[in-house]
């Protein structure tokens, strides 16, 4: 099971582990971390589960419902942006750090 390590905007971090094929933005919900909205519940239309992934070549890239969505998040869209709905967890996740933006509304 991979544990990814989410950085929040105050500096602090929160480990969760989650199963293999979670998606992203469900593990941080389910394990209470701050920051991630996800008003839309994961289907890739609110733009509030922004995160910047490090090691991104790994959690691939958006495809093109998402990175149209990636154009209206409240925080600057970056080269490691990802809405946190749409990146599945696996093995290769393993010690992943994802930054959690100041804002998402």
């Amino acid at each position: 099971m991979p544990t990814v390590i989410f950085q929040l905007p105050d500096g602090t971090e929160r480990k969760v582990t989650a199963a293999s094929g979670t998606v992203l933005m469900q593990a941080a919900v389910s394990n209470g971390v701050q920051g991630i909205v996800a008003e839309c519940g994961g289907n890739a239309s609110c733009a509030t589960c922004h995160v910047y992934v490090d090691r991104s070549e790994l959690a691939g890239g958006p495809n093109d419902v998402e990175d149209e969505m990636l154009d209206f998040t409240a925080a600057e869209r970056r080269p490691t942006s990802r809405l946190s709905c749409q990146v599945e967890l696996s093995d290769a996740l393993d010690g992943l750090v994802v930054h959690v933006p100041e804002e998402q509304v």
